[in-house]
């Protein structure tokens, strides 16, 4: 169990991110988000690519032992080094050995070697800059925002970004502090003026420049560049020799494969349809060494004959990357083209930025693979919560890795790794989990059994509601499992769902009521979700209410959790055992035709998504291909025949503001839920914030609750002036609930018609 104090501390540290930077990187992520989204958009064949990058990528991994064979032969036989980097030391010696030799032979004059670098995350990976300085090397990064953050010794917050959390004040005010120029930094493009004449010198005067590679093509010994200032093309060809720091993973087969990756990474890093720079060089490029002082300066350039004095080594870093490759869960993070999408469509990143968000060197959603895999699991414990599974960032990674899973596995892992808590006994015999004795904390364990709380809450209800909001308890939830004594609770409704749907008939009673003559020939099984069964009884209710109008009889069983809950909290053996208990209970349903009915759009997601992790190929497509969320299940039904007169219809024109669910965007099932209230007369208008920030158990915790607070208020604000909210999440409508101090109901709750 995580300690109270500790707790306190993430809060702490968390809301003063909230304050200092958030402000500047939420609107700076946000808008490069909406840009990936419209270029996104506009590219008729982005699934084409995605689904082609991705496969390049796994092709590549598969081969890599063979790819780096295959690269050290073309770059030698064009003259250069390559060296495989067991570590960062490893790598960092070799680069100073060769920052050495080439300031012996240099044309500098000055008292220490000098390197130029661009940008690279594989060079923050290893701390080169740290290693150089400490051997007397003076290190300059010539990438504008890496600059930056050189001079505010600082690390960056955003894998393409790393100044996004500085203000344009903030930048000028380090300037004038570290150089006291002569000129006045009103503008950008004077910051801009500036930083180019200092580090054109800097560029210039080098022994030897750095680079990384966002692709190294094996066969050839290409890398490419993709760059917006082309700073990085300067520091590959200025100085007379050139190093490229790039992890293994960066190797693709050959020159064909580039082409989806340059399509893609400007699009889904700035929303650009191409960046301002893509070099490709195959170093060491026969053009001549170039002298910018001494007697041979004035002399013009002349065309090489192929000869040329440039040296060139390719520095390719393993440290840790081969493990992943051989762990089937880790693996898929090395098909990661570092783009910072994931980052960007991450509302809470958006809160905290990367100094938030992220570890030792990466940051953002896929930051957990990162630091997992290369700085051990220590280094991704601190951030992981902070991924709620949205699945907002699956949509946005160009090579459709599965990010969320990834911070799945490693908060299971995490978890594994800690002694059980002392008050695990408790937990024991009432929670049905499989995770005793693993060490998950209390914490986790009790909301990734809400299920059980919440029967247990219900059958005693009213006097749990009354006991839970009384100070005592709100305090010793808060220090035991963390509860934050600010959030509302959840009010536990005595009768559920399925008792209340047994207590008026049953199935029986249901297919009498449902109408006949509509001839839809169709049977459903409501699934009765934790929150809809023992909280939200009248978005269930509304619903069976819906199917019986249109015709479609009903069945409200009790069935197991769906192991959401569980997997929310990294207990993915829990997780397991409930989808196969689940799918148990609905076999003979699909059998027998009926299609299954899903409110909860995080639980039609574990249908549809996670459940191919846990359960056997042809049970998970069985499920997946007859459950529906209720909204598509009613579209569906219209679109066949079923009368739309049978709901409860607006006049024509009537507004109503729709926020969907993360989960139902990343399901591409908000088009249904709009096309419903459409065709009932009304005029929705969706929201555009990318999460409400509640997450389920998320917005309950201590440490994490003004982050949730924080993300809410952007919807809220969007939707204030609206007079009618729905939202399709229990989440989103506690949370909006809460913010804008009125009900927020379900769709189907406007739709379903009296009775």
């Amino acid at each position: 169990m995580a300690s109270d104090p500790s707790r306190g501390e993430t809060a702490e540290r968390l809301r003063h991110l909230l304050e200092t930077e958030g402000e500047i990187v939420r609107p700076r992520a946000s808008e490069d988000n909406a840009r990936r989204e419209a270029a996104y958009d506009e590219l008729a064949d982005l699934e084409t690519l995605r689904t082609e990058a991705r496969a390049i990528k796994e092709e590549a991994i598969e081969r890599l032992p063979e790819l780096i064979q295959t690269v050290r032969t073309a770059v030698e036989e064009n003259g250069g080094t390559v060296y495989v980097a067991d570590d960062a030391a490893d790598a960092n010696a070799y680069v100073a050995d060769v920052v050495d030799v080439a300031e012996a032979d240099g044309r500098s004059d000055h008292d220490r070697p000098s390197v130029v670098k661009s940008k690279s995350m594989t060079t923050e990976e290893i701390d080169l800059n740290d290693a150089l300085e400490r051997e007397g090397v003076d290190v300059y990064e010539t990438d504008l925002g890496e600059w930056v953050i050189q001079v505010a010794d600082e690390s960056p917050s955003h894998i393409v970004g790393p100044a996004m959390h500085l203000s344009r004040e903030r930048i000028a005010e380090l300037l004038r502090e570290e150089f006291d120029p002569d000129v006045e930094f009103e503008t950008a493009a004077d910051l801009t003026a500036f930083a180019r004449d200092y580090l054109g010198e800097r560029i210039r005067e080098a022994d030897v420049g750095i680079t990384g590679a966002n692709f190294v093509v094996a066969d050839s010994g290409t890398i490419t560049l993709v760059t917006n200032e082309g700073n990085a093309r300067k520091c590959a060809v200025t100085p007379d020799t050139h190093v490229a720091v790039a992890g293994i993973e960066k190797l693709i087969p050959s020159m064909e494969d580039l082409e989806p990756f340059v399509n893609l990474i400007a699009r889904s890093a700035t929303g650009q349809p191409i960046s301002q720079y893509v070099t490709m060089l195959t170093p060491p490029t026969p053009s001549p060494t170039l002298e910018f002082d001494g007697p041979d300066a004035d002399e013009p350039i002349t065309a090489s004959d192929g000869e040329s004095d440039r040296e060139f080594h390719l520095v390719l870093l393993d440290n840790g990357r081969t493990a992943m490759r051989e762990d089937d869960q880790l693996r898929e993070t090395l098909y990661c083209i570092r783009c910072g999408a994931c980052s960007n469509a991450c509302v809470n990143f958006q809160s905290v930025g990367g100094h938030g968000f992220g570890g030792e060197t990466y940051s953002g959603g896929i930051a957990t693979g990162w630091e997992a895999g290369l700085h051990g699991q220590d280094a991704a414990a601190e951030f992981n919560d902070l991924c709620t599974g949205c699945t907002r960032c699956v949509d946005a990674c160009p090579v459709e890795i599965d990010i969320p899973w990834i911070n799945t596995v490693v908060r299971d892992r995490i978890n594994r790794g800690k002694d059980p808590g002392t008050y695990d006994f408790l937990v024991d015999g009432l929670t049905p989990d499989a995770e005793s004795g693993s060490g998950v904390p209390l914490d986790k364990r009790f909301f990734g059994n809400v299920g059980t709380v919440a029967k247990l809450a219900s059958a005693t209800a009213p006097l749990s509601n009354w006991l839970a909001g009384t100070g005592p308890v709100r305090a010793l939830l808060e220090r035991t499992i963390g509860i934050d004594r600010r959030r509302d609770l959840p009010v536990f409704q005595r009768q559920s769902l399925v008792d209340w749907f047994e207590a008026n008939g049953g199935a029986e009673a249901s297919r009498r009521r449902a109408r006949v003559g509509t001839a839809l020939e169709r049977e459903a099984v409501l699934y009765p979700d934790v929150y809809t069964n023992y909280v939200d009884v009248a978005r269930g209710k509304a619903t069976v209410r819906t199917l019986e109008a249109l015709g479609v009889p009903v069945s409200v069983p009790s069935l197991p959790e769906s192991g959401r809950a569980a997997l929310s909290q990294g207990m993915i053996a829990t997780a397991d055992r409930r989808a196969s208990e689940l799918y148990g209970e609905l076999a003979a349903d699909i059998d027998a035709g009926r299609d299954v009915v899903v409110i909860e759009p995080s639980d039609l997601a574990a249908f549809r998504r996670e459940y191919e992790r846990l359960l056997p190929e042809a049970s998970f497509e069985r499920l997946r291909s007859n459950s529906y969320e209720i909204c598509e299940y009613v579209y569906g039904l219209l679109e066949n025949g079923a009368d739309v007169g049978a709901l409860s219809t607006a006049d024509g024109d009537e507004p109503i503001a729709y926020h969907s669910h993360c989960q139902q965007r990343t399901l591409d099932l908000e088009a249904p839920t709009t096309a419903v209230l459409e065709r009932c007369g009304y005029t929705p208008e969706t929201t555009g914030s990318e999460c409400c920030g509640m997450a389920g158990s998320f917005g309950y915790k201590r440490e994490y609750y003004d982050v949730s607070v924080d993300a809410g208020e952007q919807l809220a604000e969007e939707l204030e002036g609206s007079e009618r909210v729905v939202a399709s999440g229990t989440s989103c409508s506690d949370q909006l609930e809460t913010l804008l101090e009125r009900p927020v109901p379900h769709p189907i709750e406007v739709l379903g018609p009296d009775r």
